[in-house]
């Protein structure tokens, strides 16, 4: 199999996640255009590089391999600087797409792009942000070591569109509600860092990273449900 052949399987198998949930929100009928699904899409895969590169700037031991040493890899360089990085990219998706929304009512004298200052695009975005991150960062993986392409596919993809959905709402609420939208951050990076800690442990407990993962993208999908049935109005125009 020629090398062209072998990206273009790894590719495929990596965004088994996101054509997953880009069915399910078409057949929701979630007023979520395939632009804003591939610019949502673009803005978590953009997340990765200041990610890698936070990580590569703490990269360094803080207690020679003790427990203290342990939460500062995973939930400090992991964790925190992925949730951190992901929000960053979703304040700017959101900022832009809202720009774009208020021309196009300006310009057409109605809201033909979808706006996102309410909670339950922000739940969609980011959880599709996070698939974003996922793709690319399941991809490289794969790309060196092919066995962990399904595991991944699995796992980190639902984890990363749970803790993305989080970080959605907090982009959204962060002016209006900053309390709530810290919450949701930190809720965000402990979900992620517990995952990383029972990931990383043999046997049984990684299990557990898989429970962890599924639940929680589980209680992501239940409340962009409840939320876009509860805020979705004919009247709306988004």
């Amino acid at each position: 199999m020629s090398g062209s052949l072998v990206l273009l399987v790894i590719i495929l198998i990596s965004a088994i996640p996101v054509i997953a949930v880009y069915i399910w929100y078409r057949l929701a009928k979630y007023q979520f255009s395939l632009i804003w699904f591939l610019f949502a899409l673009l803005a978590g895969a953009a997340a990765f590089f200041p990610a890698l590169f936070l990580q590569n700037l703490l990269n360094f031991s803080i207690s020679a391999g003790g427990r203290l040493d342990l939460f500062y890899q995973f939930f400090v360089r992991i964790a925190s600087t992925e949730e951190m990085s992901r929000l960053l990219m979703l304040f700017i998706f959101f900022f832009a797409s809202g720009r774009i929304a208020k021309e196009s009512a300006r310009t057409f004298g109605t809201e033909r792009f979808s706006s996102w200052g309410t909670i339950r695009k922000g739940a969609a975005g980011g959880l599709v942000a996070g698939l974003g991150f996922a793709l690319l960062e399941t991809s490289i993986y794969g790309a060196s070591n092919a066995s962990v392409l399904l595991l991944r596919a699995v796992t980190a993809a639902p984890l990363h569109a749970a803790c993305g959905s989080r970080v959605g709402v907090a982009a959204v609420m962060f002016r209006s509600n900053p309390f709530q939208a810290f919450i949701r951050l930190l809720t965000a990076i402990a979900i992620h860092g517990i995952y990383n800690f029972m990931a990383a442990l043999p046997g049984f407990p990684s299990l557990m990273a898989v429970l962890i993962a599924l639940s929680a993208v589980a209680s992501s999908i239940l409340t962009i449900r409840s939320s876009w049935n509860n805020e979705e109005s004919p009247q709306s125009g988004s």
